[in-house]
């Protein structure tokens, strides 16, 4: 009698385990679906990761979705519940793009997001220490005066420095000497350009410029890119002005 009550017992014991298991694994689901997102929407290629400056969020289903600023242009990225604040410069981990997605608890469709993995804060301080020490390495000032970029977009290096404020978001571009190349970090290539103009005790006669190009040093090019005033890459490392996604012409 005790025998066959302690294999019921057993039987009983097992059986929830099993179901147990098996409910969990029922909930299991998609974070977009879990969020109630729609099921039709495939994934695109998996994003590097991503960086910019909170211009708008909002909280839903238990995501965060934020929609970061870079330069003239913006992307929306969506991660687990967090606070952000509006004008905050984030990093996230890459993650995957989906393209035209519908959010059913938001009510809105999403020409792209990306579904990232979290915060890559830490990843990125390293990087932009190397960036710093890239940028703290630079020879001295340009002894050589080379002339301005045509156009009513052309700018000297050190008219890019005092106008920042009013060029901040807007392509500009400007002729000089490729004195510096760092590759491949965050994603991209660093590249330092002097023309002569500025001030090196003041730090206004190098300008840095970030692009997907691959130029070298000795090269004189014109530089077109967009202006970014006060970029900040954490950790203390900050510029005064940068130019980004920019392209070259030699």
């Amino acid at each position: 009698m005790r025998r066959n009550i302690y294999f019921a017992v057993v039987f009983a014991v097992c059986g929830f385990a099993v179901m147990t298991f098996l409910r969990a694994k029922d909930k299991a689901v998609d974070p977009a679906r879990e969020a109630g997102h729609s099921e039709a929407m495939m994934p695109a290629a998996a994003q590097e990761t991503v960086t910019g400056k909170v211009a708008e969020t909002m909280d839903s289903g238990g995501y965060t979705y934020i929609r970061l600023a870079q330069g003239t242009e913006s992307v929306w990225v969506a991660t687990a519940q967090r606070k952000v604040k509006v004008g905050e410069e984030v990093y996230f981990a890459g993650g995957i793009v989906m393209n035209d997605f519908r959010s059913k608890t938001l009510n809105r469709t999403f020409k792209k997001i990306i579904f990232s993995d979290g915060s890559a804060q830490g990843g990125h301080m390293a990087q932009a220490a190397q960036i710093a020490a890239s940028h703290g390495k630079v020879s001295g000032q340009l002894s050589v005066r080379i002339s301005k970029a045509e156009g009513k977009d052309g700018y000297t290096v050190a008219e890019i420095f005092s106008k920042r404020k009013e060029l901040d978001g807007k392509t500009v571009s400007v002729r000089g000497k490729v004195v510096k190349v760092s590759t491949e970090i965050m994603d991209r290539n660093w590249v330092h350009i002097q023309d002569g103009s500025g001030d090196a005790k003041a730090a206004t006669h190098d300008l840095l410029a970030t692009t997907s190009e691959v130029v070298k040093v000795g090269e004189t090019v014109i530089a077109r890119g967009t202006v970014a005033k006060d970029k900040d890459f954490g950790s203390g490392y900050s510029y005064a002005v940068i130019l980004g996604k920019t392209a070259f012409k030699r």
